[in-house]
C-alpha cells in the first residue's frame, strides 16, 4: 500500500504546495462534523489519522467490526475514565496505524483500504515467549512469521514495523535468552522490515501489570540501567554483525541509548506517514507537508534543507512531525485518534497493561460476540 495505492485524483501534487494553517498543523485539531443517527444529531470528531489500537488488538479480534464501522462511517468510543460516549466519524480518515500481535485477519481487508484511498502501516509485535507461558493466546510463532512476510509483501517492508515488545526478564529469561529469541526471528524477517522497536518491561510502575504477573506466579525481574545498556549494546552489535541494517528504536523509554545507534521511536510517525502517503494531497495539507522536487539529477544532496526526507522521483519534504502533547514525556507519537477500548483484548498476555484482569477482557469479548457490528467494540 502506501506510496502507490492512492486514487488517481490524489496522484499529483500541484506546482508548489497547498496552503495550510501552521498553528493547525502543530495541534492537528480534528474537524467536528454532525452525524444523523436514528434521527438524532450528534457531534463527532473527524480525524485524518486513526490509531487501531494501543488499547486492544483490533486486527486480530475486531477486524470485521472495524471494517463494518468504516463502511457505516463512524464508531463510538467509551471514555474509560468517565464512561462518556464519544463519536468518531471516518469522513476525513486518510491514514490508519494498526497495532497487532496477529494481523492475519486484516489481510483480506487491505484491498478495501486501497479502494478507499486510505493508507496504513502496521506495528507488528512479534515476540517469542511461546515456551515461557507469557503469550498463550497468540498463534504459533511460525504462523506469525508467515503473516509478517505476507504483510510485507503486500504493503512493503517500510510499512511493517517489527516490535519485540516488551523485553521481559524472569528466572528463566536472561539477556542471553532474549538476544537468542531476537536473532531467531530476525534471521527470518530482517529483509521484510526496516525497523525493530523494543521496550523494557517496567512491571512495578504499572499496578495492574504487577498484579497480573504476581497473580500468575511469573518470577519476573526488573531492569536496571546496567542491564538495559548491556542488552542495547549487544543488540546493536547483533544488528551490525548479522548485516540486518535495521533501524533500532525504543518505545517510551527515558534512557538515552543513542551511543548504541538506538533512537527513540515515534510509533505514530508523521515522517513515515508522509513517506507512505505523499501522493495524498488532502492528508499532506492536513499535516502541513509540502512535497517538493529537487532542482535536477545533478543536485547536491548535501544542499537539501535540514529535516529533508527523500521520496521517489527526485522529490522530498521537510519533516513537520510534532509530538502529541497529550502523550507521556518519553512518547514521540504525533496526534492521532485511538478507537480501541481497554479490557477488550482476548490475547490475555500475562504482562498486559490494557486489561485490568483476564476476566474483564473475556467478559467484554463475549459481549462483543453478541453484538459484533455494534457502534462500540463491546456493543455496550
Amino acid at each position: 500500500m502506501g506510496k502507490e495505492n492512492h486514487k488517481n485524483s490524489q496522484d499529483r501534487h500541484p506546482q508548489g504546495c497547498l496552503s495550510f494553517n501552521p498553528i493547525k498543523q502543530i495541534t492537528m485539531a480534528w474537524k467536528k462534523v454532525t452525524l444523523n443517527i436514528n434521527g438524532l444529531s450528534v457531534e463527532a470528531q473527524a480525524p485524518e489519522i486513526i490509531s487501531a489500537s494501543r488499547s486492544t488488538d483490533i486486527p486480530a479480534f475486531y477486524a470485521d467490526w472495524f471494517f463494518h464501522r468504516l463502511e457505516a462511517g463512524y464508531s463510538v468510543w467509551n471514555n474509560p475514565f468517565n464512561g462518556m460516549k464519544s463519536y468518531v466519524s471516518f469522513q476525513n480518515t486518510r491514514f490508519i496505524v494498526f497495532w497487532s500481535k496477529n494481523p492475519k485477519p486484516l489481510l483480506p481487508y487491505l484491498p478495501v483500504l486501497k479502494e478507499k484511498g486510505i493508507g496504513c502501516y502496521v506495528q507488528f509485535t512479534l515476540n517469542d515467549y511461546e515456551e515461557d507461558g507469557l503469550e498463550t493466546g497468540v498463534p504459533p510463532l511460525e504462523e506469525r512469521i508467515g503473516t509478517f512476510k505476507a504483510l510485507s509483501e503486500i504493503l512493503g517492508k517500510e510499512a511493517v514495523i517489527w516490535r519485540f515488545d516488551p523485553l521481559i526478564l524472569t528466572d528463566g529469561i536472561s539477556i542471553d535468552t532474549l538476544l537468542e529469541k531476537i536473532e531467531r526471528i530476525g534471521t527470518e524477517i530482517h529483509g521484510c522490515t526496516e525497523k525493530l522497536v523494543f521496550s523494557f518491561a517496567d512491571i512495578a510502575t504499572y499496578r495492574r501489570v504487577k498484579a497480573n504477573m504476581d497473580g500468575s506466579g511469573i518470577p519476573y525481574r526488573e531492569w536496571d540501567r546496567q542491564s538495559m545498556e548491556e542488552l542495547a549494546g549487544r543488540l546493536s552489535r547483533l544488528n551490525r554483525d548479522k548485516g540486518w541494517r535495521l533501524e533500532l528504536a525504543t518505545c517510551g523509554e527515558n534512557l538515552d541509548l543513542g551511543r548504541y545507534r538506538i533512537s527513540r521511536n515515534r510509533c505514530i510517525d508523521g515522517d513515515l506517514i508522509a513517506r507512505l502517503a505523499w501522493k495524498d494531497r488532502e492528508l499532506m495539507s492536513a499535516m502541513g507537508i509540502c512535497v517538493q522536487e529537487q532542482p535536477g539529477p545533478d543536485f547536491d544532496m548535501n544542499a537539501l534543507p535540514y529535516g529533508a526526507v527523500l521520496l521517489p522521483g527526485n522529490r522530498y519534504f521537510i519533516s513537520n512531525h510534532r509530538k502529541d502533547p497529550g502523550q507521556r514525556t518519553a512518547c514521540g507519537c504525533m496526534v492521532s485518534k485511538d478507537i480501541g477500548e481497554y479490557n477488550t483484548c482476548p490475547h490475555l498476555c500475562e504482562y498486559c497493561y490494557a486489561n485490568a484482569s483476564k476476566r474483564a477482557a473475556t467478559d467484554n469479548w463475549k459481549m462483543h460476540l453478541k453484538h459484533p457490528t455494534g457502534e462500540t467494540i463491546t456493543g455496550k
